[in-house]
């Protein structure tokens, strides 16, 4: 009966203490610009390709912004980087990823990654 014992203590302890995590990546295309570029003919080339991204944590569910807040600041991380300033550039193929990880319910990290190429009009 004392092995039972144990062996019952053991397991409950590895189950509790473990640090398994859940994780998963999602995938969206919020491209919802206004402007229209009729690309008949090859007058661009792509100049680079640029990302951002912002992340949050969480315990025991509370932390700091919510999806959109972090959404805008990496969206805003991304224009930072892309310098659009410097000749006839446009920003295409915009994709955001989410991740979300952690020890759940305890801890969660959050984190959104935006990316996109830049292209620029050659005439």
């Amino acid at each position: 009966m004392k092995k039972i014992c144990y062996g019952l203590a053991i397991v409950s302890l590895s189950i509790c203490l473990n640090s398994c995590g859940v994780s998963g990546a999602y995938i969206y295309n919020h491209n919802q610009n206004s402007t229209q570029v009729h690309l008949a003919k090859n007058n661009y080339q792509i100049v680079s390709e640029v990302s951002g991204s912002a992340d949050v944590d969480y315990v025991l569910i509370f932390g700091g912004m919510n999806r959109k807040q972090l959404y805008s600041e990496a969206y805003a991380s991304m224009i930072r980087e892309a310098d659009l300033k410097s000749g006839s550039r446009a920003i295409v193929n915009i994709v955001t990823e989410e991740h979300l990880g952690g020890v759940p319910p305890f801890y969660y990290n959050r984190t959104i990654t935006v990316s996109a190429h830049i292209i620029e009009f050659t005439e």
